[in-house]
């Protein structure tokens, strides 16, 4: 049975305590490490007074980042299923002669 750990992430000057795997321990301090980074990039860069709102806008960098990772992938694969294709028929074209 795998222990879990119990830690504390903060996010936006708040403390969050979390009971996780410590395979999770890793990402999620790099992850709350990036979204405060992200934070103080959109209150220098930004005229924005609410917290909610940089949440949000982090929230959605981050969602449109996962998104275009798909989007890439979803292409990358359509184009090694060409090529594989195309690998294939030269490979029979050349066993059948």
């Amino acid at each position: 049975m795998d222990e879990k750990l119990k830690i504390k992430i903060s996010i936006a000057d708040r403390v969050y305590p979390l009971t996780v795997d410590p395979s999770q321990e890793e990402g999620l301090r790099s992850a709350s490490k990036k979204i405060d980074t992200m934070i103080k990039q959109f209150e220098e860069n930004y005229a924005v007074r609410d917290k909610q709102d940089v949440l949000a806008m982090c929230a959605l960098q981050f969602a449109s980042q996962v998104e275009q990772k798909q989007i890439d992938n979803a292409i990358d694969g359509e184009e090694t299923i060409e090529r594989l294709s195309k690998i294939n028929l030269v490979l029979d074209q050349y066993l059948n002669k």
